[in-house]
Order: structure tokens, then sequence, then C-alpha cells
């Protein structure tokens, strides 16, 4: 199978195109690998069989067109079918079987605002809405989010929001997941903006949910940047941060008078990839700061050793916390030097947060004496 399409492509029929190389042949879509991991997760895992129910409307031309949604009664199991076995061939099939429900829709979406009184230019384009969902626990959402949610017509979603904020979602609107992980990209960054641009065009409330806070390493400011280059007003709605919610679920205080003045946020991941976690080290080992470190589960050994090298205390107090906030919540306490190891020994997936200084002594979840706590206070 081979297929291709526009790098930038619009909705709106000419530029979004597949060209066939001999006949074009889509394959069903199925739950790839998906494991116990995958099913307990309360987040939206790449190829798990919930993704695709919750987005099965998608695929209704594919279905019709015999190709079967998979579905599995009772416990989620691994289901076997023939598909690509590289992440690419997938993501391209994956966009290809989508492509005649979204067209679909943006007639639908266009229709509906002619009815309502003239074309889209008179009355202008539909709103979008970049909404933070929090680190995923639903009561963590404002009260804001929830009233856009529930009014949206089109809600494109991340991997990191929760399946219990989905659950929100009212029942005409339509979802479509737009998740990354590390090597698979259901779409790209450029490809989200376009998807963002014609739905907005065509007169739809577009809501754009992200994990956490959507302008704290999460692209927020670039969807917000080319749309607004484009003519298309964009409302923020701010969520609770990774950081400040999974903090405050584990009684850590980011500051503290005597014992943190500042507090850091720090990405794990490099735009270009690799294990060496950006170039920060040697400000950011400050034992009088907290650092609080994104997607740094890769990245971790190299940066623990370069804040000890760069002169923060081998042991100093650290805390690594797998789906935080969540029922499935685990947290790993160490000291710096000790951390990667255990993060390992418990074997943490991603998403994991870092959160790196004497605050974390402070927790009453630390497991060293309350002692080294006042200790850290009185210093």
């Amino acid at each position: 199978m081979a297929l291709s399409y526009t790098h930038h492509y619009k909705l709106s029929f000419s530029a979004l195109s597949l060209k066939k190389s001999g006949s074009l042949h889509l394959l069903p879509i199925c739950c790839v690998q998906c494991n116990s991991n995958v099913s307990a997760s309360p987040f939206t895992e790449k190829h798990s069989l919930q993704r695709y129910q919750r987005d099965q409307w998608v695929y209704n031309d594919s279905c019709n067109s015999n190709q079967q949604l998979i579905s599995v009664d009772g416990d989620d199991q691994a289901a076997s079918c023939s598909v690509p076995s590289d992440s690419d061939s997938i993501r391209l099939n994956d966009i290809a079987l989508q492509l005649p429900e979204l067209r679909k829709l943006l007639e639908v979406l266009k229709h509906k605002r002619e009815r309502c009184g003239g074309q889209v230019p008179k009355n202008g384009p539909g709103n979008v809405f970049l909404v933070g969902t929090g680190p995923g626990d639903p009561d963590l959402l404002t009260l804001k989010a929830v009233k856009v949610i529930q009014k949206a017509d089109l809600l494109l979603y991340d991997r990191l929001v929760s399946n219990a904020v989905l659950d929100l979602v009212g029942p005409d609107a339509r979802l479509l997941y737009v998740g990354k992980t590390a090597g698979y990209h259901s779409r790209t960054q450029e490809e989200i903006h376009e998807l963002l641009l014609s739905f907005a065009e065509a007169g739809a409330n577009v809501v754009r949910l992200k994990g956490g806070d959507p302008l704290v390493f999460g692209r927020g400011g670039e969807e917000m940047d080319f749309l607004q280059q484009q003519g298309i007003q964009v409302k923020v709605i701010p969520g609770i941060t990774a950081a400040s919610g999974i903090a405050a679920e584990l009684g850590i205080p980011l500051t503290h008078r005597g014992v943190a003045i500042s507090v850091r946020f720090l990405t794990g991941h490099s735009r270009k990839g690799g294990t060496d976690p950006l170039f920060v080290a040697e400000n950011a080992a400050d034992p009088d700061s907290t650092l609080v470190v994104y997607m740094g589960l890769s990245t971790l050994p190299s940066l623990a050793q370069k804040l000890i090298h760069h002169g923060l205390p081998p042991d100093t107090p650290a805390a690594a916390v797998e789906r935080g906030t969540t029922p499935q919540q685990r947290t790993v306490f160490a000291e710096l030097k000790d951390l990667a190891d255990e993060i390992k020994t418990a074997e943490l997936v991603s998403p994991t947060l870092i959160i790196i200084g004497k605050v974390v002594a402070l927790s009453p979840f630390w497991p060293q004496s309350s002692k080294q706590a006042s200790c850290f206070v009185e210093a």
C-alpha cells in the first residue's frame, strides 16, 4: 500500500487529497498491542479499543464499506488483524479512513450555518477554545471549561485528557483523537492546525482539549498563533498544570519560606530528541529552588547526573508520580542520586511528573523521618 498526502492540508476538499499508487486498500481499524496496561490507563492510549469506540463516528463510512471496527465485550483483550507494522503506515491508514466522515461533518456544519442566516464570510468564523483539563481528576476542571466542553460541536483531544473528563462531553458533539506519544503521532502539529482552521471557518464551536494547562508545555501557543494569523479568534481557558495539581495531591508546597524561594518547570524533551534534556542543568541546580520536570522519564538519568555535577546535593529529596491525581496514581520517593534506579525498579510509565527539591521532604508521604523535614525548614 502506498499513500501520499499534502503535508499542509485543508479539509475543504481541494488540498486534502490521497493519491493512489495502484489500488488504494484501507485496512480495518483494530486494537494494536492492546494489553492490561493500556486498558487500565485513565488516559487515551494510542491504539486502545476505547479510543476507537469513542471516535467511532469518524469511521462510519469505512465501516459501511465492509471495514469493521473491532469491539470486544467485557474486558479489553488483544485483538489481532492484518495491520501495517510501522507507525507511519498505521497513521496514514487511520487518516485515510477518517477523511470521508470529516468531509461530511464539514458540509453539515456549513449548511447549518447557512440555514441560520447568511454565508460564513458574513457571520464570521466559529469559535476555537483551547481548554486545559488539568492532570486527570475531572473534579479539578474549571466551571468555564465544563460549560465550553458541553457546548462544543467538535472536540480535538490529546492523549493526556483523562477518560473521566471526556465523559462530560455533550451527546451531540463529535470527538477526534489527535494525541501524540513517543514514536507515534496520530496527527502532526501542522495537521492539527489545519483541522482547527477548517472547522472554525465552517462556523463550528471547536474545542481543543489539552491535559494540564494549554499554555504550559502544551503547544497551545503555537496553535493560538497560527489561528490568529488566519483571522480566527482563540479563547484560552486555563487548566491546573500537572506541577500544581500533583504537588497538591502529595502535600508538597512548590515554594516554602525558608526552603524554596522559587520553582522552575522544565521539559525533559529536547526539540531534537535524544537523552540530553536541553542544557539547563547548570542553572537549574539551585538547592533553594524546586525543579519540576515534565515528560522526563527517559532523560532523568542524564539530568540527575548533570544536576549533581553542577552542585545539587545527591541526597536532595525527589519524587516521581505516574498518572497523578487519577485512581491509577503511583508514586516513588527517593533521594536524587537514587531516583532513576527506583523508577526503573517500579516500572513507572508515561505520564510521570518528577519533582526535585527540599520541599519534597515536607510531604506527609515522604518516607524519611519528620526530623529531616524540620531541619530543612529551620535551615
